[in-house]
């Protein structure tokens, strides 16, 4: 979903590209409000990657309208690829990794990245501003190796079995 600098994932490629669009359409009466959050869901508790010191275990709500979100989830609003980039690596930093013997650094969870994108227009004929806001959840789900050849065992065996029950909880 990230992928390296010379062969960006999914999720760079998209937040580039949705400012590329922002900057060649954006006008005096059209403006546009990027925010996102970052969060890893390991051993079935959310955990907030914009800001890793905060409460462990945030909860899942469901709004009557919006559906589901996550109380307390940071959010930040960026106003560049750059800004974004920076997010995405600082959060990295705090994700569950772990070594084994396929992976150097295997993701030990699952990362939900959200983009939510606010487009104003301003009608100067009827004088009224209107809003369309998109949202846009991009998932990097924890690798699934299989057991035998990771080498895990004891803790790190167990944590292998349990990282896809956090999907169904």
């Amino acid at each position: 979903m990230m992928g390296p600098e010379d062969d960006k994932g999914i999720i760079p490629r998209l937040c580039e590209s949705l400012f590329a669009q922002i900057d060649e359409n954006q006008s005096e009466n059209l403006n546009f409000k990027v925010e996102v959050s970052y969060m890893e869901i390991y051993n079935e508790k959310v955990r907030d990657l914009l800001n890793p010191g905060s409460h462990h275990g945030l909860k899942v709500r469901e709004h009557p309208v919006l559906g589901p979100y996550v109380e307390d989830l940071s959010k930040a609003v960026v106003t560049s690829f750059a800004d974004i980039s920076m997010l995405i690596d600082e959060g990295n930093k705090s994700r569950t990794v772990a070594s084994t013997n396929m992976n150097a650094e295997s993701s030990r969870s699952h990362a939900v990245f959200n983009l939510k994108l606010t487009r104003s227009q301003y009608d100067p004929m009827s004088k009224q501003t209107g809003e369309k806001v998109s949202r846009c959840n991009l998932v990097d789900l924890a690798g699934s190796e299989r057991s035998s050849k990771t080498g895990a065992q004891g803790a790190r065996l167990k944590e292998g079995a349990n990282i896809n029950k956090s999907l169904t909880t």
